[in-house]
């Protein structure tokens, strides 16, 4: 079974954290990656950075254009991650978009993420239809799961196309927005929140996008089985250091 889905089984809410492979410095990948297990989180989401993001607010943009000043390229993610397996056993995800994926080949990028253990990877710019046809095939071949994103703007028949496609969770983005820690969510996002819940989906949802601290992990955990946290746990890397992860990760489950 795949470790995304293994980690779904357990009965707890499960935190997952995004960070930008290649910063603060090239080589922090390896290091953040094995502090953040060695913390308690159950999930982790590498970001592959890209010079033209779409949904990435600020700080992760910022990271980004950080990490590619530092020389990251999918081949020297790959070379870092290379024997991340024999050190680290929670689930762990490629996050970016489709360009580079495109460029390094879609089977050989496939092939790479099995070969060094990744899990599953998050397109947001792969189409679910685009996916179905072209491309769900080559990524079932190598174990890996995709994840797609629904927003409070997807309409209901394609969040049900979208449950009917996966195999692991659905990343409910909380907002229509971009990226970026917020103080808390309000009304509006708590009726998404308990109508995304109502549907019965078949995969759990794990929701992105606003979440930054205990308060807001707890209200969007409420009614869904996870959260990711990423612009604050750069922006707290940004200040801090690769050191102090445990000291950004251990209050948020109070």
């Amino acid at each position: 079974m795949n470790r995304i889905n293994q980690k779904l089984l357990e009965p707890k809410k499960l935190l997952s954290i995004y960070f930008t492979a290649g910063y603060p410095n090239l080589d922090d990948t390896v290091k953040i990656i094995q502090e953040l297990e060695k913390s308690g989180v159950d999930m982790i989401e590498i970001g592959l950075p890209f010079s033209d993001p779409l949904a990435d607010g600020p700080t992760i943009q910022k990271s980004s254009t950080a990490a590619l000043k530092n020389g990251m390229t999918t081949e020297i993610l790959f070379r870092q991650l290379a024997a991340i397996r024999e050190s680290v056993s929670i689930p762990l995800i490629i996050m970016g978009y489709f360009n580079p994926i495109l460029q390094f080949g879609v089977e050989s990028f496939c092939k790479k993420c099995s070969d060094i253990g990744i899990d599953g990877l998050i397109i947001p710019d792969l189409p679910v239809d685009v996916y179905h046809e072209s491309y769900q095939t080559i990524f079932e071949k190598y174990g890996l799961l995709n994840i797609f994103l629904i927003t409070p703007q997807t309409s209901v028949e394609r969040i049900r196309f979208i449950d009917s496609v996966s195999k692991g969770f659905i990343y409910m983005v909380s907002s229509a927005s971009v990226t970026g820690a917020k103080s808390g969510f309000g009304q509006t996002q708590q009726d998404y929140f308990e109508r995304i819940a109502s549907m019965n989906l078949s995969n759990p949802q794990i929701v992105g996008f606003g979440i930054s601290n205990s308060e807001t992990f707890q209200q969007a955990t409420k009614m869904a089985k996870g959260a990711i946290i990423g612009s604050a746990f750069i922006k707290h890397l940004t200040e801090n250091g690769v050191d102090s992860i445990s000291s950004f990760i251990k209050p948020i489950r109070k």
